[in-house]
């Protein structure tokens, strides 16, 4: 049986936290070992330039630590293509071949246009790039004629918008594209040490790379429920950030004492928050001795960057050769 192909990247714009292990990182290492699919993942640095292009320094580096951190997690260079997608010229060209077909309402309409806008207010983003992400988004995923994308709901419209791109260009040229499917992660909610989205910007972030006493003090500060202002005060563990943490790193045991307690007053916030430091630490020290191993063999790293790259370029140039067929160019070295 062929195997299904699926595609996903992120931006190399600093280091990830827990929030994209359990948002995406886990998930792509369950489609990676599933016998069905064929993964293909990338370091998007093309998308990071949309938002940071006025300072490009850090993304060469934040390319190699994202792909260490990528690596701890559990992907595979044995069973996962992991790419670069700057080193594929291929997407470069499909993007302006798509941006030609793509109509400007389609971009001005998308739902997550206004709210980046809004979260980087500091930066000047009113650059074609960033309107036209999209479209090099669109160009990523088809490009590799992907079956399925994984992704949470609130990325859907990007994928709509990729299903609208690539049936326009079959439409209006031929059928080169299939239209790939938004595979719908169950993401648990984790919010920041502040009680918002997790996010680099916030500050508010516990990274994967975080240990020791960094990682013991964040999650001392972590909010909690705003209800409960004393320890006398019933807590309400379904409306507590720490609690939602609990649920994915201590034993199911643990976490049905602790929302006992919590509910009639006979545990406080800080123990919780002791509790949960120690469960966290538990569980990241496989990722951090992985994380380490990579640190001190960079080389490692490099060669399965550059391993991976020269497998997605092989796919996207066939991919290319017959979008050149498709729109009826004129090839100097095609007989």
């Amino acid at each position: 049986m062929k195997k299904k192909r699926i595609l996903s990247g992120m931006r190399p714009t600093g280091k990830l936290h827990l929030g994209n292990l359990h948002g995406a990182l886990k998930n792509w290492v369950s489609l990676q070992n599933d016998d069905g699919y064929e993964c293909f993942y990338f370091v998007a640095d093309w998308h990071a330039l949309t938002s940071d292009y006025k300072d490009t320094s850090e993304i060469g580096e934040n390319t190699i630590d994202m792909l260490v951190d990528w690596l701890s997690a559990g992907l595979d260079p044995s069973r996962s293509v992991l790419f670069l997608q700057s080193e594929v010229a291929e997407h470069a060209e499909l993007f302006l071949v798509l941006s030609m077909i793509t109509p400007l309402a389609w971009l001005e309409r998308n739902p997550t246009y206004k709210e980046m806008r809004e979260e980087l207010a500091d930066r000047d983003l009113s650059t074609a790039g960033f309107l036209g992400y999209p479209v090099l988004q669109a160009a990523d995923i088809i490009m590799y004629k992907a079956y399925g994308v994984p992704v949470g709901v609130d990325q859907l419209p990007h994928i709509e918008l990729t299903r609208e791109i690539a049936r326009r260009f079959n439409f209006i040229f031929r059928e080169v594209f299939p239209v790939p499917e938004p595979l719908l992660a169950d993401v648990p909610k984790l919010l920041g040490i502040d009680g918002r989205k997790m996010s680099k910007s916030y500050d508010n972030s516990i990274y994967l790379r975080d240990r020791g006493d960094t990682l013991y003090g964040k999650i001392l500060a972590m909010f909690t429920d705003p209800d409960r202002k004393k320890k006398s005060d019933p807590g309400r563990p379904e409306l507590c950030n720490v609690f939602a943490f609990h649920r994915l790193y201590s034993p199911a045991s643990e976490v049905e004492q602790i929302e006992e307690d919590c509910r009639k007053a006979a545990i406080g916030c800080v123990e919780c928050k002791r509790r949960l430091a120690v469960a966290v630490a538990e569980g990241m020290a496989p990722f951090h001795e992985i994380q380490d191993h990579y640190f001190n063999n960079l080389d490692e790293v490099r060669d399965i960057l550059a391993a991976g790259t020269d497998r997605a370029r092989e796919i996207a140039r066939l991919t290319m050769d017959e979008v050149r067929d498709a729109l009826k160019i004129y090839r100097i070295n095609k007989a």
